[in-house]
């Protein structure tokens, strides 16, 4: 676009430059420029809002473009506000917000194998042990995952910017569509984002469904077991002879 921050912490963050007539050149800071100017370029460099606008100094002078407040807030673009300025040694530095990635959120269940961030919709067995896990690519440290339906919510700290959410018991009251929603302090403003919906439906199976399992495999083997049992037995009697005990 034109724009950019330098020598920040991140690409929405340092000191302002602007490309103008093919030259790259820092903005000069004679006329510190107000939130609501910096604004423009946090736009225009898709950062956000505006948090702070200061000045750094150093000790040699170098050319430097000279962008008016005014003319940026009439909404012009920054490059078409710069005039020439050499020999300057007091330079615009900016921080922006930066925009929040949207946040993650997946479900698995050890139980039954079913996992993935792809998932539309999970189904749950009543009484199943379920997790959803809500995650956001690192941005900034810290902050809290709030995971919310119509009928709960929870909070947890973002630990290696994730969140797992263990449901050890699926229950009917735990249906519904859940997202995760990231919040974040950062240069004394809060921000937060909110990730997709997740529907989660609790199914009517019994709460433990290990006996109808073990019902399932062990009755069918056992009956096997007996008709081989029998098989044989029936085929080594029929050739056993019998010799009749004499004197």
């Amino acid at each position: 676009p034109g724009v950019q921050l330098v020598g920040g912490e991140s690409r929405c963050a340092g000191e302002l430059e602007v490309k103008h007539q093919g030259e790259w050149r820092t903005v000069e800071a004679y006329s510190l420029w107000t939130l609501k100017t910096a604004g423009v370029a946090c736009r225009e460099l898709d950062c956000g809002s505006a948090v702070s606008v200061g000045r750094r100094k150093e000790s040699s002078g170098r050319d430097v473009w000279e962008i008016r407040s005014l003319c940026v807030e009439s909404g012009s673009a920054l490059r078409e506000c710069a005039a020439a300025s050499s020999s300057y040694s007091s330079f615009l530095t900016l921080t922006c917000s930066d925009k929040l990635f949207q946040p993650n959120i997946s479900v698995s269940s050890s139980m039954y194998g079913v996992s993935g961030p792809q998932q539309q919709g999970f189904k749950a067995f009543r009484g199943s042990t379920f997790t959803i896990s809500c995650s956001i690519q690192p941005q900034y440290p810290g902050g809290s995952f709030l995971l919310s339906s119509s009928t709960h919510n929870y909070t947890q700290p973002a630990v290696n910017h994730s969140a797992h959410f263990l449901f050890p018991a699926a229950e009917p009251t735990h249906q519904g569509n859940y997202s995760c929603v990231y919040h974040v302090s950062a240069f004394s403003q809060n921000f937060s984002s909110e990730s997709r919906l997740l529907s989660v439906t609790v199914t009517g199976v019994p709460s433990d469904p290990k006996p109808f399992i073990i019902r399932a495999v062990v009755l069918p083997l056992t009956q096997l077991l007996v008709t081989v049992g029998l098989y044989f037995y029936y085929k080594v009697r029929k050739h056993v002879v019998v010799v009749p005990l004499t004197e």
